[in-house]
């Protein structure tokens, strides 16, 4: 129970990594918030933590709405008591070529996936400076760190992730708190099987033809599982890990993305 204590919010945290991430801090002890714009599979995980003797409950926020950030950093604060801990896990992750690319569809990925980190970060940061100790965790994307074809918004989005981590990490050094970056490859949820789903659409592949496309991009020949995206999110939260900052960690099967 290393995070005892410890109040943690967690965006996207109805499915995928932002669920397995609220299991991980869960069991370490962690008091949880996770968050979705819309309640139905928060209140699902919620319940299932609780259910599990696990202090969490659910709140519904537009990451890229500033007044719903505020909003729900007002009723965490109630909940939780304090907000230490905060993993910037949502996004989206719509692809076209860049002749394609609406304008609305850009803006759109840039505020969910860059401006929510950056709002749900300011939300809670001056708590963490007055409390001098705190962990942003913004899980990122192996695309944070080069580019790749027909996903140019989310890869712009991405990078500004990373670089938000680092800037941030700059700035707060010194005062009990740690930002850092997880980049994963391609794991094992529905965005994923949603990039499966558009291979399909554009290219007339086969289900299983796209996921091998998409397999094949890791050494492992495998999706990643979301449990180890959270397993080093819990890891950046304990107190051995206070010497990590700054870092972009690249959990990919060996790709060599970065």
């Amino acid at each position: 129970m290393s995070l005892s204590g410890r109040g943690a919010v967690v965006t996207g945290g109805g499915r995928g990594i932002g669920a397995a991430v609220a299991r991980a801090l869960a069991v370490r002890g962690a008091a949880l918030v996770v968050c979705a714009r819309t309640s139905r599979e928060i209140d699902a995980v919620a319940k299932e933590l609780r259910a599990a003797g696990y202090p969490a409950h659910a709140v519904a926020c537009d990451v890229s709405s500033e007044a719903s950030v505020t909003a729900m950093a007002v009723e965490a604060t109630k909940l939780l008591g304090t907000v230490d801990i905060v993993v910037n896990n949502a996004g989206i992750s719509p692809s076209n070529p860049v002749k394609r690319l609406p304008l609305d569809e850009w803006n759109r990925t840039l505020a969910i996936n860059a401006t929510g980190t950056f709002l749900c970060t300011r939300a809670f940061l001056q708590g963490m400076i007055d409390r001098r100790w705190g962990r942003v965790i913004n899980v990122a994307s192996v695309a944070g760190l080069r580019g790749s074809q027909y996903i140019a918004a989310y890869t712009a989005s991405k990078h500004a992730q990373v670089g938000f981590t680092r800037a941030l990490a700059a700035e707060v050094a010194g005062q009990g708190i740690t930002v850092n970056a997880i980049c994963p490859g391609y794991v094992d949820t529905p965005m994923t099987e949603y990039s499966v789903s558009r291979i399909v659409e554009k290219t007339g592949a086969s289900r299983e033809e796209a996921l091998e496309r998409i397999l094949a991009t890791s050494p492992q020949h495998r999706l990643i599982r979301p449990e180890e995206i959270a397993h080093v999110a819990a890891m950046l939260c304990e107190r051995d890990a206070e010497g990590i900052n700054g870092e972009t960690i690249t959990i990919d099967g060996g790709a060599g993305w970065h």
